[in-house]
């Protein structure tokens, strides 16, 4: 009787995990379509390549009230270039081949 319990606790232990791994997917509340344009401040951040040696980080910041745009402040800095690295790349006929591209940075924001 033991050998036969092994396969149905197998197969609800299986289950268990698949059930937790599906309902684990996280979904990120945080993510708008559109701006409050009543009251916000939406700010973009986007990193430009200058040359061999240098980036430039352009900071925009549109501030919303009354559903009229208030103001923008942008801000440009220079950054060091991050080098270059191959990587594939493949084109509309679905070819791939090795390519050397200029690293890019990773942008983490925190908000309090």
């Amino acid at each position: 009787m033991h050998n036969q319990m092994k396969p149905i606790v197998l197969a609800i232990l299986g289950s268990a995990a698949l059930l937790f791994l599906f309902s684990c997917k996280e979904k990120n509340e945080d993510i708008t379509e559109t701006v409050n344009k009543n009251g916000a401040v939406e700010t973009a951040i986007q990193v430009e390549h200058l040359d061999s040696l240098h980036d430039i980080l352009i900071t925009t910041h549109r501030i919303w009230a009354k559903n009229q745009e208030v103001k923008t402040l942008m801000y440009r800095d220079t950054l060091p270039s991050l080098g270059m690295t191959n990587t594939l790349a493949e084109n509309e006929a679905g070819d791939t081949k090795s390519v050397r591209v200029k690293k890019e940075y990773e942008i983490f924001i925190t908000v309090k």
